[in-house]
């Protein structure tokens, strides 16, 4: 009787162990399996501007995201896209090319004017993004996303990372890039102050200013 009573107890455990991690398991309906997919990172918002807590800064406002041993995906933060604005063109180096963190990489040109900035990483490109390079205003409303420019394969990925803005200075990094747009461009903080909003181009709400100097001021291109 003792063994019978042993066995049927360890079959309940058995039982309630299946039925709670069963709801674990992928539900399989038909031939394809369901996963949820993960959650996405949380995009907290300094002085009004986007800054995911997953990718890695440059202080030249490029953006850096690791997507697996040596290969980053880059391209620029949401404070650079909006002191470029609508830009006509981007001007992208070709695959196979080696850039040093802090070379002057990217081009972008608008209404006959150019600046530059540079790349938040160091390595080999490889694979550029064909659909900004056709449609410019990709990285204009969506710079982290599908406005992404280019892949790069990084072998000292160490040696990199020690250039990358720290995490815990990155917000009062673009509080203070921030503040001085505004006190130099006071006009733009008139729309801020007023309605919690902000221009998304800033060189369309700066008619009178020199866009060229501008963005040279805080893309580190000098």
């Amino acid at each position: 009787m003792t063994i019978i009573l042993v066995l049927l107890l360890f079959g309940t455990f058995l039982l309630i162990d299946y039925v709670r991690t069963r709801g674990n398991v992928p539900q399989i309906a038909g031939e394809r399996a369901t996963y949820a997919s993960p959650s996405a990172p949380a995009k907290e918002l300094v002085e009004g501007f986007q800054v995911p807590a997953n990718l890695h800064y440059h202080a030249g406002h490029g953006w850096a995201q690791r997507e697996r041993a040596s290969l980053m995906r880059v391209g620029v933060d949401e404070f650079a896209a909006d002191l470029l604005g609508k830009v006509d063109g981007i001007e992208l180096p070709k695959p196979g090319r080696w850039v040093r963190q802090g070379q002057k990489v990217w081009g972008f040109t608008r209404n006959g004017e150019k600046t530059e900035m540079v790349s938040p990483v160091e390595g080999e490109i490889v694979e550029v993004n064909p659909e900004v390079v056709k449609n410019p205003s990709r990285m204009y409303t969506d710079p982290f996303g599908q406005g992404w420019l280019m892949t790069v394969n990084v072998p000292d990925e160490e040696s990199v990372q020690h250039n990358f803005m720290p995490e815990r200075l990155v917000k009062d990094w673009i509080e203070d890039c921030a503040a001085r747009l505004f006190a130099e461009q006071p006009q733009l903080a008139g729309p801020v102050m007023a309605d919690g909003g902000r221009p998304k181009d800033f060189a369309a709400a700066l008619p009178n200013t020199n866009w060229r100097e501008v963005t040279h001021e805080f893309f580190l291109d000098a």
